[in-house]
């Protein structure tokens, strides 16, 4: 009886149809083995030398990730972190702190900075990167106005509103497929987002709410956040327009929420004096 091997030697056309399946397998092998943006990792995709980011899977390291990148390119065009007072600096960070240990992701790690700018505005990115520019640490009235504005800042992280909108721009400017983008555009998009596009309403509404309770939960006084939005409706803040559509409820959505008396609202953080005297030097 032949062997197996001396039968291969033998019959010439066997052999043919073995060595193609077996270049079959091969190919199959090696197809399965190449990573392609949907089978890579979730962050930092690496194919044919270009990262690309997942869009419906994000973790919360991939949020950080990208918001780092965001926050260096930020920075590369322009936006001046402030840097005269160490104390300015420290004090808003206590402040955010506080409210970061009571919002909707307590375990993120966030990041308060001081924007060396006059005019009155605050942003806010993706991975817990809140900005907070010095004309509007100026314009509040006392700590629990700012602490509001921090809140409603918080809130849009919190909702991940900037991974929603970058997103849908990346569709709708054709940068992205169904799962993927480049990392590059996307933090390009990110960068557009926190200068000049404004959220949507929906995004607004949403951060008033979640930055009002985040604003009860640490103790602060509900009701600077609203008088704070009451000077948006008067018109005295048009920076802060620019980037956060004003509809015209907003208020009376907050005094709703306010007249429930969920929190004790019992004057915490509003002190102008005692404001005054911790962003003295600004």
């Amino acid at each position: 009886m032949l062997s197996p091997l001396t039968y291969l030697k033998k019959n010439s056309f066997l052999r043919r149809g073995l060595y193609g399946l077996m270049a079959t397998l091969m190919a199959i092998t090696i197809g399965l083995a190449t990573p392609t943006p949907s089978h890579a990792g979730l962050f930092d995709l690496i194919f044919q030398g270009i990262r690309y980011v997942q869009l419906g899977n994000m973790s919360q390291q991939d949020e950080v990730n990208l918001g780092t990148q965001i926050d260096r390119q930020l920075k590369a065009q322009g936006v001046r972190i402030y840097n005269r007072n160490s104390n300015i600096n420290a004090y808003i960070n206590e402040i955010g702190q506080r409210l970061a240990a009571n919002s909707d992701r307590p375990n993120l790690p966030y990041t308060f900075q001081v924007v060396d700018d006059d005019s009155v505005n605050a942003f806010a990115t993706t991975g817990g990167f809140v900005y907070i520019q010095t004309g509007l640490i100026k314009e509040a009235a006392n700590e629990s106005e700012l602490a509001g504005v921090m809140a409603h800042e918080i809130g849009h992280i919190t909702g991940r509103h900037a991974i929603n909108q970058m997103r849908s721009q990346a569709l709708a400017s054709g940068v992205a497929g169904a799962l993927e983008v480049r990392q590059d555009a996307l933090v390009n998009i990110g960068v557009q987002l926190a200068l000049q596009l404004p959220n949507s309403r929906e995004a607004e509404y949403d951060a008033d709410r979640r930055g009002f309770n985040n604003l009860g939960r640490a103790g602060y006084d509900t009701r600077g956040f609203i008088s704070f939005m009451q000077k948006l409706e008067g018109g005295r803040t048009a920076e802060f327009l620019s980037t956060h559509p004003n509809p015209g409820n907003r208020v009376s959505n907050l005094q709703s929420m306010n007249s429930e008396g969920t929190y004790a609202n019992n004057g915490v953080g509003t002190d102008a004096n005692a404001y005054k005297n911790r962003i003295r030097g600004l």
